[in-house]
């Protein structure tokens, strides 16, 4: 810590400087004035933690001195010397932000106190700084985080019901994408490392945080994750023409990842694509381009933007067809369904549309919180069949293997009152903030809304209204912590579209309303 000395007597200012080890005490000397005004030009300048200077100065004294420094320059601890005489009058100067008072001829033994309570005052001030602001970045992370999942929540997921995705976009501040006729770009990227290296899981982190700050920088792309693919970001791209081009956009993504992490970067373009209910394509897309790549760690981009529209043939009704044929527990119904739309295709063409009926499958499966570790192995190494693009028939059998798994997990599901109502509890801790009812969860997992009512409230012990009030509760809870929120972002985050109502409810649940609450943790 930088300390100044300010005494209108040489001789004083040098003893100050005899009397403590300061080096050892944690502070450095490092410039003197010989009154007040002197002072404050040299804290215009240099960075000083501490001022330790006398009372009476000619030009201007040690207590108007402390006042302009809590004006001025809060963060600096003054410490007054005075005599005896002055001793009302220095006690009274505390107020000005004065922070200690040391009777003059000044013991070293007291200067030394002094300097160590300054000092732990400013660790202790420095440590909760930093606590705020960590607080502050995770829980604006969780902002971020409830963005991605969304984005990748669209990517993955049939969009059903666009009024309440369109919502949905506006509470989480994502507007620009809920235009309905937007182009959009889905471009994968992926890291690899040099010959002989092994440091892909602890860049892993680096590499996302890179690739969020590069996002930003652009404003017209966005980033989410996917889990079942931990070397990969994916960046959703909205196609106006006063963005740069997509090549310049990925040749810009490789530059960056390769100077700063030393990092190989494969990269698949997908095709451009209207809207949201054209994500789920476009991602595919860029899977599959990026599934072209040679193996080894060379840089490559492979491009599927010019893909033909015989590619995304993939009727809406098929899609109803097979989620219908795997929710009514129909195996047969989805195997001659799965033919019907995979027959006859090209080898890209096929690869497309198995790579649909596998992110419906295990949406199916996130659906209904039947992800077991056999499920997601069938889903991996089906995966990996698909990207090899000459295993048709093991695509085949490994979605029929897949089906049949989830379909006996529905089924467990659907006549295990428990697992039911643990399916929902999930489905309800990704949805809360949608507009959810009995009604519309008894139509999601095809039972009657009477029945689920009063299953519910027995397995749960709390109605279903009172319940998704204490999860927008809690979750509200969280978000308040973030100062960058206003409490009317945390009031939609949370489903409230009404700001007022949502305090209201808010106090009734803790007590306090939100204000109150933030001003408690600040405080």
């Amino acid at each position: 810590m930088k300390v100044l000395i300010v005494d209108d007597e040489i001789q004083i200012r040098k003893g100050l400087r005899l009397k403590v080890d300061w080096e050892e005490e944690g502070f450095q000397l490092v410039e003197e004035a010989s009154n007040g005004k002197e002072a404050l030009e040299i804290l215009k300048t240099k960075a000083i933690d501490v001022v330790i200077t006398d009372m009476r100065m000619p030009i201007m004294d040690g207590v108007e001195l402390a006042k302009r420094c809590h004006q001025e320059f809060s963060h600096v601890k003054v410490i007054v010397l005075s005599g005896y005489s002055d001793f009302d009058y220095v006690r009274n100067s505390l107020q000005q932000g004065v922070k200690d008072y040391l009777l003059k001829p000044v013991a070293p033994d007291e200067l030394v106190e002094a300097l160590r309570k300054i000092r732990k005052e400013v660790t202790d001030e420095k440590r909760k700084q930093a606590e705020i602001a960590q607080m502050s970045r995770l829980v604006h992370s969780h902002l971020q985080e409830l963005q991605e999942q969304f984005i990748l929540h669209l990517a993955k997921e049939e969009v059903l019901q666009l009024p309440i995705v369109t919502e949905r976009l506006q509470q989480l501040q994502l507007e620009e994408l809920a235009n309905e006729n937007e182009k959009v770009q889905f471009i994968t990227v992926e890291i690899r490392e040099s010959h002989g290296s092994n440091r892909l899981e602890e860049l892993r982190l680096p590499f996302q945080l890179l690739c969020k700050e590069i996002a930003q920088q652009q404003k017209t792309a966005y980033v989410f994750t996917d889990p079942s693919y931990p070397n990969m970001v994916q960046f959703l791209t909205l196609i106006e023409s006063n963005s740069p081009s997509t090549d310049q956009f990925v040749q810009h993504i490789q530059v960056n990842i390769n100077k700063l992490l030393k990092l190989e970067t494969v990269i698949g373009i997908g095709a451009i694509v209207n809207g949201l209910s054209e994500y789920r394509s476009g991602y595919i897309s860029s899977l599959l381009a990026w599934s072209q790549s040679q193996l080894g760690s060379k840089s490559q981009v492979m491009d599927q933007s010019a893909a033909s529209e015989e590619l995304f043939d993939f009727s809406p009704d098929f899609e109803k067809r097979i989620t219908n044929s795997i929710e009514n527990l129909d195996f047969t119904a989805f195997k001659d369904n799965l033919q019907m739309v995979l027959e006859g295709r090209s080898v890209m063409s096929f690869s497309f549309a198995a790579n649909q009926v596998l992110f419906m499958l295990g949406s199916l499966a996130k659906k209904y919180d039947v992800e077991t570790k056999d499920i997601q192995n069938t889903i991996w190494n089906c995966q990996q069949n698909i990207w090899k693009l000459y295993s048709q028939h093991k695509v085949k059998d490994d979605l029929i293997q897949l089906a049949s798994l989830i379909i006996e997990k529905v089924r467990l599901a659907r006549f295990s009152n428990k697992k039911l109502i643990d399916s929902i509890r999930h489905y309800l801790d990704q949805h809360y903030a949608s507009e959810i009812s009995l009604t519309t969860l008894s139509s999601l997992f095809h039972i009657n809304s009477a029945h689920l009512s009063e299953t519910f409230k027995h397995h749960v012990g709390q109605n279903f209204s009172d319940y998704l009030v204490t999860l927008r509760m809690d979750k509200a809870k969280q978000l308040l912590k973030d100062k960058q929120l206003k409490i009317i972002d945390v009031s939609n985050l949370v489903g409230f579209s009404n700001s007022g109502y949502f305090s209201t409810v808010f106090k009734k649940h803790f007590g306090q309303t939100p204000v109150e609450f933030r001003n408690s943790i600040e405080g």
